[in-house]
């Protein structure tokens, strides 16, 4: 084994000022001014410790694969603390060649509507604490956790697809063009 490899066995992340972390066995709870967020750490093999305003990941064993485990790890920690101080947006346009497609938001569903000229809508599920808004051409998905915004536009770019017609000459549906940190109003 290197040197290198034993060096890396704990990493120690910030915590930014405005935001609040605690934990409770397995369970991550960051909050801060956006809201809160959880994540369970049970099925992923790291040593987590809060101390002051730092948080100390430790690995569990001695190979490859936990020092990847433990940077994974470091990761969604960070991706947390950024998501509850500044918010992630996604933006999605919609695209058609005859048929209009609407799209309208209905309580936790969003309704795709006249898509190839179906009658009936296809309904696609919001994830959690995500917010959707329709302005003219462009759908915007915001919320402060990033893997909820970005299965949210899955499931919406999932729902318009195009079945059984060549891909290259119906392109028609609802595609993603912009993703970034922060929520757009």
């Amino acid at each position: 084994m290197s040197t290198k490899q034993i060096e890396n066995t704990a990493i120690e992340i910030q915590i930014p000022d405005d935001v609040k972390v605690n934990l409770k066995g397995s369970m991550i709870h960051v909050q801060g001014p956006l809201g809160n967020v959880y994540k369970n750490f049970k099925k992923i093999p790291v040593l987590i410790e809060i101390n002051d305003n730092k948080i100390f990941l430790k690995k569990t064993g001695e190979r490859k694969k936990h020092l990847a485990i433990l940077n994974t790890s470091k990761s969604l920690i960070q991706t947390l603390c950024a998501g509850v101080v500044d918010g992630f947006t996604i933006k999605m346009k919609i695209v058609y060649s005859h048929f209009p497609i609407t799209v309208k938001i209905e309580g936790k569903n969003v309704l795709i509507e006249n898509f190839q000229g179906e009658r009936a809508p296809r309904i696609s599920a919001i994830k959690g604490a995500t917010k959707v808004t329709v302005k003219g051409d462009d759908v915007i998905i915001t919320g402060p956790v990033l893997t909820d915004v970005s299965q949210t536009a899955a499931n919406i770019q999932l729902k318009s697809k195009v079945k059984n017609k060549d891909h290259r000459v119906f392109l028609d549906g609802i595609y993603k063009f912009s993703k970034s940190k922060g929520i757009e109003k």
